[in-house]
């Protein structure tokens, strides 16, 4: 890694010029990194679809291994442990959710409660489309390795909190545009949001509805934070 640093600076400044050789293992090395990059991305996609199938203690690794295609000493090259794996797929897993959340407070065309409304319901229809399966994987592995693995408490721990930040930004943005109360906290709102999401996200599960979904949604978004 080094050796690549080392590649960029001299091309950034032009400073000792890169020979032909240069060019051909820098090339070289920006292919594997690029490669190993790829794995990687393979290997976090995989564990999230077969941890939210399988849950964490269900799944193997030479199941993963398989299903990618890549030798256990890549896996630990990349990961250290199963354990850590798994704090990576959480990450993993939340980044796309936060992302589609933050365009939808990003979008001019809409106030920030009704950004809110809209990805919340965009993610009903998604889960129905689904037919209700798999759920939430933090959900899953909350109830499953929250309390009985450090590493991945924390990085549960994490992604929760970077959920419910950026559900906090958009519920302040709301009370700024005067469509959210503004006697209670963001703070205290953006918890009760994300906490009875979970708890519908489960009922939804055992009873095979999007109802409990709808009803979080209507009972805080569409009645009790309105102003």
């Amino acid at each position: 890694m080094q050796l690549l640093a080392d590649y960029r600076i001299r091309l950034r400044t032009n400073k000792f010029p890169l020979t032909k050789q240069d060019n051909r293992s820098y090339h070289f090395l920006m292919s594997r990194t690029s490669q190993k990059q790829t794995n990687k991305e393979n290997l976090l996609s995989q564990g999230v679809t077969l941890l939210m199938q399988q849950g964490y203690h269900g799944t193997g690794l030479k199941e993963i291994l398989d299903a990618v295609q890549i030798p256990k000493g890549s896996f630990y090259n990349y990961f250290g442990s199963k354990e850590n794996f798994a704090a990576e797929v959480i990450q993993h897993y939340i980044n796309p959710f936060i992302d589609q959340l933050n365009s939808h407070l990003q979008n001019s065309d809409l106030d920030a409660l009704s950004a809110l409304q809209r990805y919340f319901n965009e993610m009903i229809i998604e889960l129905e489309k689904a037919e209700f399966k798999g759920g939430c994987l933090l959900g899953n592995l909350m109830g499953e390795i929250g309390d009985t693995s450090d590493i991945c408490q924390k990085s549960l721990q994490s992604a929760v909190h970077r959920y419910r930040n950026l559900l906090q930004t958009g519920l302040l943005k709301a009370q700024q545009e005067g469509t959210v109360r503004t006697d209670k906290s963001v703070e205290d709102m953006a918890d009760l949001l994300v906490n009875m999401w979970q708890g519908a996200l489960l009922r939804m599960k055992i009873e095979q509805s999007s109802t409990p979904l709808k009803q979080c949604c209507e009972n805080l978004l569409g009645d009790f934070f309105k102003a």
